[in-house]
């Protein structure tokens, strides 16, 4: 029984070998595997082999069994990998596949033209952390306790003390506490405010703030700063207003408008027939700003100003909605190549 155990595993694997194609593997596998094939025949001959032989039979066979089917396995899959190479064609004349080049987000690009434009006029690139306490957000820049903008329904409470930053301002002061005037910074980065999705709203957009302290700085130099800007990013024919307005950690304070670059001041949908569009504040730094800093209000001044990135590249792209910046949408992105 043994022996006719072995001749059956040399010709099985003989055999296995030299099948040239899947049809003559299935009829071997069906030889030897098969319901009525070889095996089978061997495991009927095991009930009547003595008892002493039967359990060593008895492995001999399962053992069996277990070789051919991995022979038949290998052979399958050696046989399935040389029908695929030969049935795959290649046509060294078709051009190759070009993957899509990227490109940086418009926010990005509008972020790094307003920090271009700044560097050239002597400023200081500054960044700070996004997750802020009460203290830098509010109370440093002279925000009172009853302030609006400290209620939960306009700001992002983590836990505590600690919320999303609202505004870029901050920075300001955390730069502040460690440097001496005179000095320069823009502020790009990330703020949170818990407002409502719509066409001009977000609950996560982009700010730049500017800070300048020094001796005797004024706002003719505030003024000549951002007509150096504005002229830069938008052109030179654009126009430029101040309008007098209130913010708790600059005084005086102003609002900044240009002239719509849609109509060219002539009035439009966009800047709401009035030819004019607001893009920034600004305002000279309050004397309890730098009272917080350990700053003396009475040898230093400073002035500074904060815009929205989103609005800015809004304007200069003609885009009507800031949801598109989010979407991640391949038309609309690949339009800024």
């Amino acid at each position: 029984m043994l022996n006719k155990i072995k001749s059956t595993e040399s010709e099985a694997g003989n055999e296995i070998s030299k099948a040239s194609d899947l049809d003559a593997l299935d009829n071997l596998r069906i030889k030897y595997l098969g319901r009525r094939g070889l095996i089978a025949e061997l495991f009927k001959q095991v009930a009547t082999t003595p008892d002493e032989d039967r359990p060593k039979v008895g492995f001999e066979v399962n053992s069996l069994k277990g070789k051919i089917e991995k022979l038949l396995n290998e052979k399958q899959s050696e046989l399935l990998e040389k029908s695929f190479l030969s049935e795959e064609v290649v046509d060294l004349t078709l051009p190759g596949f070009k993957p899509p080049i990227g490109t940086k987000h418009p926010i990005i690009k509008t972020i790094d033209k307003i920090c271009e434009i700044f560097l050239g006029l002597g400023f200081k690139i500054v960044e700070g952390p996004e997750v802020e306490t009460e203290f830098y957000n509010f109370e440093a820049l002279n925000i009172p306790l009853d302030h609006p903008s400290r209620d939960m329904f306009d700001t992002f409470y983590i836990k505590g003390e600690y919320l999303l930053r609202s505004h870029t301002s901050p920075v300001q002061i955390r730069f502040m506490e460690n440097e001496k005037p005179p000095f320069k910074i823009v502020v790009p980065g990330k703020v949170y405010r818990p407002d409502a999705v719509d066409a001009s709203h977000s609950f996560m957009f982009h700010q730049i703030e500017g800070l300048v302290v020094g001796d005797d700085v004024t706002f003719a130099d505030l003024k000549g700063t951002l007509k150096i800007f504005i002229k830069e990013y938008f052109g030179e024919k654009v126009k430029m207003r101040f309008r007098p307005h209130y913010f708790p950690f600059t005084e005086p304070s102003a609002e900044v408008d240009i002239s719509c670059i849609i109509c060219g001041g002539l009035g439009c949908s966009v800047c709401g027939r009035k030819g004019w569009l607001e893009i920034l504040g600004c305002g000279m730094v309050h004397p309890n700003v730098f009272r917080t800093v350990k700053y003396n209000s009475e040898k230093v001044t400073g002035y500074a100003f904060g815009m929205g990135v989103e609005r800015i590249a809004m304007l200069k792209y003609g885009i009507s909605d800031i949801r598109l910046f989010f979407e991640n949408d391949m038309r609309f992105l690949g339009q800024f190549k």
